[in-house]
């Protein structure tokens, strides 16, 4: 069975996309860019937009901050992508957020306000935070995947532990108490990892270290409205179709101690039929990651450094 409508995806940055200055170029060309920033100061009742263009980055890089941020940049983008192709843009086929980016894309396939997206990260963020519990996390890259199951192991005989992301090929992060995290980083290197870096980061994202923060995002996210999808959405954890509004609800909650598999997100629109992916957000990690999971595949970064603005508009976006 396919789901495919278009034949592009465009997908969303999560934390740790973040710079100082992001969003600042669009918002002066845009109106439609500088609404998106409007609207997520108001709904926060606070500059977040100044915080984006002008930092310090020390409290940019503060989950509460960085989460809201980076939606509000996303979404900058895509609306820029509206104005400029013509409003309506083609429609992608599929919408796919990597971790808190599960929150912009479903703000652009209109599950959810943008108001309402901007206050919920902006309380997924406090809440993780009010659960870190001296958690840690760590990239490892290079190791075999054949080794991945003896890492786990290795990081669950001494605490909570889990493979938080498979980002592409040989790159993944682990999660879960510091003790169990720090083990593991270590064991890595002996099962051939290349490099087991402890990230700078006190919140073990996508562990069962986050089972508090998820509870008390149940009973928020119970009290907003979504609606079903208009682009196909995936889960985080295992690529499945997000076809309503209340699976998606779910997956707000599920994400949070469950890990983000990036590739098997990819490989799933590639084999309906993707081969062309969009970045909107600040950077262009995701951009590498796919280039890594499917070398053959077409992709572009709305925000590109060389480009007026920092704007690249493809042209295939822009309604004939």
């Amino acid at each position: 069975m396919t789901f495919l409508v278009s034949h592009f995806a465009v997908v969303f940055p999560g934390q740790g996309s973040q710079y100082v200055g992001m969003g600042k170029a669009l918002r002066d060309a845009s109106p439609a860019a500088a609404a998106v920033f409007d609207a997520a100061d108001e709904a926060l009742g606070e500059r977040i937009s100044t915080l984006s263009f002008e930092g310090p980055e020390e409290d940019l890089n503060q989950t509460v901050n960085s989460q809201p941020a980076i939606l509000a940049t996303s979404i900058a983008y895509i609306r820029a992508a509206e104005e400029a192709g013509g409003d309506p843009i083609h429609p992608p086929g599929f919408c796919a957020g990597h971790s808190m980016g599960q929150y912009s894309a479903m703000v652009a396939a209109r599950v959810l306000t943008l108001e309402d997206g901007i206050r919920l990260v902006r309380e997924r963020g406090r809440q993780m935070q009010a659960s870190a519990s001296d958690g840690a996390m760590a990239a490892v890259i290079g190791l075999p995947d054949e080794q991945v199951a003896a890492l786990e192991s290795a990081g669950r005989s001494v605490g909570s532990f889990t493979i938080a992301n498979r980002n592409s090929p040989g790159q993944i992060v682990i999660s879960g108490e510091r003790a169990a995290v720090e083990a593991a980083a270590e064991k890595a290197k002996e099962l051939g990892a290349k490099r087991a870096l402890i990230l700078p980061v006190s919140v073990a994202a996508h562990s069962p270290l986050m089972a508090q923060a998820a509870e008390r995002m149940r009973e928020i996210l119970a009290t907003v409205e979504f609606r079903d999808p208009r682009a196909v959405l995936l889960a985080n954890a295992d690529a499945r179709i997000l076809a309503t509004g209340e699976e998606c609800r779910a997956e707000l909650v599920e994400h949070l101690t469950r890990g983000v598999d990036w590739i098997a997100a990819v490989n799933r629109m590639t084999a309906e039929g993707i081969n062309t992916f969009v970045e909107a957000g600040p950077g262009k990690v995701l951009t590498g990651l796919i280039k890594r999971i499917n070398p053959a595949a077409e992709v572009f970064a709305l925000d590109e450094q060389s480009a007026p603005h920092r704007f690249a508009m493809p042209d295939f976006l822009t309604v004939s």
